[in-house]
């Protein structure tokens, strides 16, 4: 019943989350730039929180807010056959979470992954919607804007091209980092076992567009001065978040698409993410790993996926395969002691031996659950699984 009460009150939020209390008509016969910069800060940010739930209860809005005769020249956001499925895709998200409780943690997950692609593809779609949603907000304050000082006897210079060319670039770059840390939480809910974890960062996802949609109601610059805080705390956590978002995207993907059923060793690059800082490069980091002509173990990566590629050599020690049951490791070895410092994507799951081969390795480890359920074949005397 509270998961209920949760989706519903995010639901409710989504609906009005951007959109500021009607104004008396004194009140809306001019929208100066600031005010317009104002609620598009606000939208913008509350639909990187949820991308879909945003547009969609945006475009529905407009749409049920513009008169009959006027709704085919609305932007495509805000028309029903979009707004609509959008947000049916919402309602049965609001479905499985609500029944969560009584789904086991392992068959929900498969949704889980799937709403992490739905979430990256709904982002997308939202991007398109950024542009339109932003130049509409400005035009929208030209005709009353130009009415009054027509009135007045004053010449009318239609700046609103200008605000909306200008803020658009402004809106697509918060956007994209208020999604990106956003987006970190749903790669946490799918590595999450736990759903008492799951339930509280959605939880806490809920809680921030709630403070984005009161402040916004309350008034265009309270809800400005907060979406503009919220966008100022993402920024240092865009690096961490965007690696997260990678390695939650590869894995997501090698998982749903069986890739390890496919992959041949040997036949391209093998790639890796870095499971500890080395050498002030951070965890995570997505690259591919070979030897050099000197024999060392090298890490090629380039910073955010497009920048100049660089090369990180690894720590020369004796390193070995460490064999998992979701993903492979490269273990830096001393005795019995074993340090993971790259992780495998998925796909590499029962392709140890070849790898190992490709890196010039010879040791093999059981790490993970697959260690613990060795020892105890090894303890109750049924020995060493293959």
């Amino acid at each position: 019943m509270q998961r209920i009460r949760h989706w519903v009150f995010l639901l409710l939020l989504g609906w009005f989350v951007m959109v500021p209390p009607k104004a008396s008509a004194a009140e809306t016969r001019i929208k100066p730039p600031g005010v317009a910069a104002a609620e598009t800060l606000s939208q913008v940010t509350g639909i990187a929180i949820s991308p879909l739930l945003g547009v969609g209860a945006v475009g529905a809005y407009h749409y049920f807010n513009t008169p009959s005769e006027r709704r085919p020249q609305l932007s495509w956001y805000a028309q029903p056959w979009f707004w609509a499925p959008a947000l049916l895709i919402v309602g049965l998200c609001f479905l499985k979470d609500a029944l969560g409780p009584a789904v086991p943690t392992a068959l929900k997950k498969p949704f889980d992954v799937l709403e992490v692609f739905e979430n990256k593809l709904s982002a997308l779609i939202a991007t398109g919607a950024i542009i339109p949603m932003t130049l509409d907000l400005f035009r929208a304050m030209t005709p009353e804007t130009s009415a009054r000082l027509t009135d007045a006897g004053l010449a009318v210079i239609d700046l609103s091209p200008f605000w909306g060319a200008l803020m658009v670039p402004i809106a697509l770059v918060a956007y994209g980092i208020v999604f990106v840390v956003s987006h970190a939480i749903h790669i946490l809910i799918l590595i999450s076992p736990f759903a008492t974890v799951d339930a509280l960062l959605k939880s806490l996802r809920a809680g921030l567009l709630a403070t984005v949609a009161g402040s916004a109601w309350i008034s265009p610059t309270a809800g400005a001065l907060w979406a503009g805080a919220i966008v100022l705390c993402c920024v240092p956590l865009a690096g961490w978040a965007f690696r997260l978002l990678v390695l939650g995207q590869v894995f997501a993907w090698d998982l749903v698409t069986f890739a390890r059923n496919r992959t041949c060793v040997g036949q391209g690059a093998l790639r890796a993410f870095l499971a500890r800082p080395v050498a002030g490069v951070p965890r995570r980091t997505f690259g591919t790993i070979h030897r050099d002509t000197a024999g060392n173990l090298m890490l090629t990566y380039r910073p955010w996926l497009l920048g100049r590629a660089r090369t990180l050599s690894l720590p020369a020690a004796r390193h070995a395969i460490g064999r998992g049951y979701l993903y492979s490791e490269l273990l830096v070895t001393d005795g019995e002691d074993a340090t993971d410092i790259l992780d495998f994507p998925p796909r590499y799951v029962g392709h140890e031996s070849a790898l190992a081969e490709a890196l010039g390795l010879s040791e093999i480890r059981d790490v993970g659950l697959r260690a613990v359920f060795a020892w105890i074949r090894r303890t109750l005397g049924g020995g060493k699984p293959a």
